[in-house]
């Protein structure tokens, strides 16, 4: 990646995604890209993802990063809710090509993950 454009991305989870994104966020730093971490900061059974993904799409709408990735247990609630902001475009994907070619063709900036779904492989 070349380093004078390295790319800023958003994440967010809930306890259902937090491992996974805990994952994410060292893949996606290892790899050069600047992470934003939305949180959860910390693991918490009970907390619920609009406290975290909102927050994530409001940056997102507002041009403050590139991308963002939102994680819940089954990646449908973080998808509903990010899309709720005007300016989001978020997708629930489950392989490789769905994720490629929502950004390619309809412009997504919002990968939605179910942890309980897609593995770290795939993630």
């Amino acid at each position: 990646m070349d380093m004078m454009n390295v790319m800023n991305v958003g994440i967010a989870a809930d306890h259902g995604g937090f491992a996974l994104k805990e994952r994410l966020v060292n893949s996606l730093r290892k790899e050069g890209y600047e992470v934003v971490d939305f949180g959860a900061p910390t693991f918490v059974p009970g907390d619920d993802y609009p406290d975290f993904v909102l927050p994530l799409a409001r940056a997102i709408a507002g041009g403050h990063v590139a991308r963002g990735v939102a994680i819940c247990a089954s990646g449908v609630g973080v998808c509903i809710a990010a899309n709720k902001i005007r300016g989001v475009r978020a997708a629930l994907c489950a392989d490789h090509y769905s994720a490629h070619q929502g950004v390619e063709d309809d412009a997504m900036n919002v990968l939605c993950l179910g942890a309980r779904v897609v593995g770290p492989s795939v993630a």
